[in-house]
């Protein structure tokens, strides 16, 4: 595995990350498990993530609510219930009525919804401003619940933050991973995180009251009524008041969806520039640039990797416009032509992107991507796949800054993407047919998530259609409209080719 397992920065360059970033090496968070109720077409589900994740599934299911739920949860730690409800795209793709969170049935919608999340943190951090936080405990469990109310705003119904005791970790921790090596530096506490108290509760008396209660149990609790907070109560923590609790929020502000726009990744840099990827692929040079000055390899790097997918690669490079004071990323062929950024086709840019992030140590914690195949020409599919399996971190090393805590999880309908996938990584998304119709996931028979986490399997022949995609014989397209001529998957030398193939 290559991402981002370099070791540490030199002080000039860490000294500028700190400016725009914050600590670079803290291992940011990793989300194990997520459940959610009533929210969008998510009546129900129960998912178990590992270090890297493919979710299949056939176009407008609603596969991508799932991120919209991991999203919108991160939100919910950041900023008020309207604002985060407001950020969740629709099904045009656009800012929906909070409403629409809800699920529906006909006309009629559910009045609550509720997500559980499991997740690791990192030991310590900082928060808003700049207070240093130590967590008691790593492995937390934060749940959730909201409602809609008859004046058509959303309440806070529930919150709680728990602790998962080190000695379950086991039972909680269920894909494959190596007990000494990875386990026991990611999952961290202190003899007073085994205390039964929460980090948040909830309590029922005279309308609901949300307690935060202080890490080592002393003091009093501060109180909120649920009915009046305009956002939750973790999105308003402080060090010194749940340095625990603030390490939680902090890490779930950083799940990112990645929406890499050429527009983006083509776009120079000028000298100011924040040195780190943006979700859209902005600050690709300036990113770039601040790991070759910490690694001349870096360039090298970036180059070999990109050459598993288009070949034809000499070098990468950032050039210095001094005049301008602009960073610009170069490819320069194996005819010694350079091409500037703007030059570079979609899929070569968001694969260069990748490539970049999977060196860069600060980039960590939970990154999602929607249709990696995008752009990618069907041969190269599995160079992507490979990288973005690098990205994610090794579960057989232990947790440090050159193996951060980083994990990563897709979305796709490819047949390319998902035979190509490992079958401990895939979740297949699917629509429930009851009386609560709904998104649902399953598993293949007999990995990790089958034998240890009880997850419904699919039968093998759900997978059939990833697999053989194409119907040999004459279409009922070409015989109504009479074509003279066939489908090329109907070409005889190539059915031929591909039962050798087979």
């Amino acid at each position: 595995m290559t991402g981002g397992r370099r070791g540490p920065p030199n002080a000039d360059v860490l000294e500028l990350s700190l400016l725009y970033s914050g600590a670079w090496s803290d291992p940011l968070i990793l989300l194990t498990r997520l459940q959610v109720k009533g929210f969008k077409n998510l009546v129900d589900v129960d998912v178990r993530f590992g270090p890297f994740t493919c979710i299949a599934g056939a176009n407008g299911i609603g596969k991508s609510n799932l991120f919209d739920a991991i999203f919108f949860l991160s939100a919910l730690a950041e900023i008020p219930f309207l604002d985060a409800a407001m950020s969740v795209r629709d099904e045009t793709g656009r800012s929906s009525d909070i409403r629409t969170l809800f699920h529906r049935v006909g006309d009629s919608y559910a009045n609550e919804m509720s997500f559980e999340a499991e997740m690791i943190v990192p030991p310590e951090g900082m928060d808003d401003l700049g207070q240093p936080a130590q967590a008691k405990i790593t492995f937390l469990r934060y749940a959730v619940k909201l409602a809609y109310t008859p004046q058509g705003r959303l309440e806070l119904v529930s919150e709680s933050l728990v602790h998962v005791r080190i000695g379950d970790a086991h039972s909680h921790l269920l894909f494959p991973h190596a007990v000494g090596n990875w386990r026991r530096t990611a999952v961290k506490g202190s003899g007073t995180a085994h205390r039964s108290a929460a980090f948040i509760s909830t309590e029922d008396r005279e309308g609901k009251i949300i307690r935060v209660h202080q890490d080592g149990g002393s003091g009093n609790a501060r109180s909120l009524l649920a009915a009046n907070l305009p956002r939750t109560a973790l999105s308003a923590v402080n060090a010194a008041e749940a340095p625990t609790a603030t390490m939680a929020r902090k890490e779930m502000r950083s799940w990112r969806l990645l929406q890499l726009e050429p527009s983006c990744l083509r776009r120079p840099d000028p000298f100011t520039a924040p040195p780190r990827l943006g979700s859209d692929g902005s600050h690709l040079a300036a990113t770039l640039h601040r790991l070759a000055a910490r690694s001349p390899m870096a360039y090298t790097q970036v180059a070999n990797r990109l050459s598993e997918l288009i070949g034809d690669v000499r070098s990468v490079s950032v050039e210095r416009d001094d005049r301008r004071e602009l960073l610009t990323l170069t490819l320069t062929g194996m005819d010694g032509v350079v091409h500037p950024a703007r030059a570079l086709s979609d899929g070569t840019l968001r694969f260069l992107a990748l490539a970049v992030l999977d060196l860069d140590p600060e980039t960590t914690g939970l990154l999602c991507l929607e249709e990696p195949e995008n752009g990618i020409h069907p041969d190269r599919i599995h160079a992507i796949l490979e990288l973005l399996r690098d990205i994610a971190m090794d579960v057989n090393e232990p947790v440090g800054p050159d193996n951060p805590l980083r994990q990563v999880i897709v979305n796709t309908h490819s047949p390319s993407v998902v035979s190509e996938m490992f079958e401990d990584d895939v979740l297949i998304a699917s629509l429930r047919e009851s009386e609560r119709p709904g998104l649902s996931f399953g598993c293949l028979p007999g990995t990790w998530r089958d034998t240890r986490a009880n997850v419904p399997t699919v039968p093998p022949g759900t997978f059939l259609p990833y697999l053989k995609p194409i119907v040999f014989g004459r279409s009922e397209y070409s015989a109504q409209k009479g074509a003279s001529t066939s489908r090329v998957a109907d070409r005889k030398e190539l059915q031929a080719a591909l039962d050798f193939r087979n």
